[in-house]
């Protein structure tokens, strides 16, 4: 490999500067093999015994993304849950941990219910109220802070720097899972954060193709020796296509973002004003509550994901979603394409989210034409109601 450029661009457009020092190939190769020649002395001087923790294919997107958090070191895990599981399965039993009201469902779900059958005791706060935040810590019991920022699906925006004073003030280490914001627009760890945790399928791989998380750690101390012998014990890590799929993603990662960001700023003025939109949920808009701190602590832009709030409820919602054709109904985020989802219909009847929410991921097409699709979806509803 080169010299490693200091430009998070370049780290990422150019896998670390790779180059095969055999055949001169400019595109890292996959490693299948699960296992590795001992040395005579049955030691393994090449560094590498097992692939649940030691296949090379980990190593360039680990590095990359460990450079672009200007981190000190990251894991590849089978998928985001994965990943932010093992920060919680890491603790022991009694320990106080806070989490957001508001943050991915599924999430939520497993924090409120398996953590707290394990010993966990949790609690939800708005973490987007930093007095409910320090209000919430119970210093020598609370051991995690866990963040959604901005905070899917209502796009909730919580002050990293503030918050992190808080939780080290208390003795606690704080996490935050910046899959909407990515390293392109927020990097956690300069604000103080102790961990920043991706959901890879979204943003970082971008192509709807990989099922994948990571976490990057501040330092490698005790907290994060305990993280990674969960992974290593509990086998929740990458094959070795799929983290070769998620380097080839992270190449593109500024280009797909950054045009995501102005597409989405583009449709949230523009829908703002549609006769059939409610609001707009988003942190670029000027009215939007977070708009000052996401202004401070995201820069380059405010994230592809946006939410509007259909007139006519939770039908009218529903039916414009059913007339999309450019855009997308499902599940997901962060891929090139455009996805539009009922979140309460997803999420249950426990979700905080209105029945009349859409939230959108926006992609890679003519924001016009997402824009005249959305309209025309929104006025038929309108008839319909």
């Amino acid at each position: 490999m080169t010299d490693r450029p200091h430009r998070p661009e370049t780290i990422a457009a150019g896998a670390l500067g790779f180059e095969d020092a055999a055949s001169g190939a400019v595109i890292p190769p996959i490693h299948p093999s699960t296992t590795y020649i001992r040395d005579p002395d049955n030691g393994y001087d090449r560094g590498r015994v097992y692939a649940r923790a030691d296949n090379p294919t980990f190593d360039i997107p680990a590095r990359t993304i460990t450079e672009l958090e200007k981190g000190a070191d990251t894991l590849l895990f089978a998928s985001g849950m994965a990943a932010a599981t093992a920060v919680f399965q890491a603790l022991d039993p009694g320990d106080h941990v806070i989490v957001p009201d508001v943050m991915y469902w599924a999430f939520r779900n497993w924090v409120h219910g398996p953590a707290t059958r394990w010993g966990l005791r949790v609690e939800g706060v708005d973490s987007s109220d930093t007095d409910a935040v320090r209000a919430a810590l119970r210093p020598g019991e609370t051991r995690l802070v866990w963040l959604e920022t901005p905070a899917n699906p209502l796009w909730t925006v919580t002050d990293i720097a503030a918050v992190a004073e808080l939780a080290h003030e208390a003795g606690a280490w704080l996490a935050v899972d910046s899959t909407v914001a990515t390293p392109v627009l927020t990097r956690p760890l300069e604000l103080g954060a102790d961990i920043v945790m991706h959901s890879a399928t979204k943003y970082l791989n971008g192509h709807s193709d990989v099922v994948a998380g990571t976490l990057t750690a501040a330092r490698k101390d005790e907290f994060w020796s305990r993280i990674k012998a969960v992974q290593t014990q509990q086998g929740g890590i990458l094959g070795s296509f799929e983290a070769w799929l998620l380097q080839r993603g992270l190449r593109t990662l500024f280009a797909r973002v950054r045009w995501q960001c102005a597409a989405a700023m583009t449709l949230a003025e523009r829908l703002s004003a549609h006769p059939q939109v409610a609001e707009v949920l988003y942190p670029g808009l000027p009215g939007f509550r977070g708009h000052g701190i996401a202004s401070r602590q995201m820069t380059g832009g405010f994230g592809g994901m946006l939410s509007i709030r259909v007139k006519g409820g939770t039908q009218a919602a529903i039916d414009t979603a059913a007339h999309v054709g450019v855009w997308r109904r499902a599940t997901s985020l962060g891929g090139v394409e455009s996805l539009i989802e009922h979140r309460a219909s997803i999420e249950g009847p426990t979700s905080p989210v209105p029945g009349d929410l859409l939230r959108l991921s926006v992609g890679l097409e003519s924001p016009d034409d997402l824009f005249e699709d959305l309209g025309q979806a929104l006025n038929r509803a309108s008839r319909q109601g």
